[in-house]
């Protein structure tokens, strides 16, 4: 019965990179490095390959990064309202440094949607206009991040009853089991 539950989080976290306008195309990605306050942000989840490693793409110079350096532990949380469906992931991040796989990545980005590695200053600095931030024409800072998961917590929010699960990898296989909700 529970891995009805898993393979609906699975087929969902898939439909979230190949479904246009799935709600977990963008999902909230919270890292620490070594601060005691957690980090928020939105991410565009890019892969999800069979054994559910996430993948999400990234400027080399963004705080994001830095956490991850410190503290590779991460965390995803992700709802479909339509479904009331809320899963929580916890996992390893990882930067991707096989080079072909990067400039394969690259290569196959819309150049419109390039932009948002090849800004002259790293994201987050301080500027005097929106409309004057000024592009690399030579290099990029594009990186690949990818999130190995160890826990995937499951919550259904439904009537008579939720349903809430917990999802722990261990020694590549998932192990289940239900929570109270």
């Amino acid at each position: 019965m529970i891995d009805s539950f898993f393979e609906e989080l699975s087929t969902e976290l898939h439909n979230g990179v190949t479904e246009k306008g799935h709600p977990f195309r963008f999902i909230t990605m919270a890292t620490v490095g070594n601060e005691t306050t957690a980090r928020l942000r939105t991410v565009v989840l890019r892969e999800v390959n069979k054994d559910l490693r996430l993948t999400i793409y990234t400027d080399s110079r963004t705080q994001k990064i830095k956490h991850i350096a410190q503290n590779n532990q991460v965390s995803f949380l992700l709802y479909h309202p339509e479904k009331m469906l809320q899963l929580k992931v916890e996992g390893t991040a990882e930067m991707a440094t096989n080079l072909e796989r990067l400039k394969s990545t690259w290569q196959n980005i819309q150049p419109n949607s390039r932009k948002d590695y090849i800004t002259e200053t790293s994201p987050g600095t301080t500027i005097k206009n929106p409309d004057h931030v000024e592009y690399v024409e030579d290099k990029n800072y594009f990186s690949i991040i990818d999130i190995f998961p160890t826990k995937i917590e499951y919550l259904k929010l439904k009537r008579p009853n939720h349903i809430r699960a917990l999802f722990t990898k261990t020694d590549n296989n998932w192990k289940g089991e239900f929570l109270v909700p």
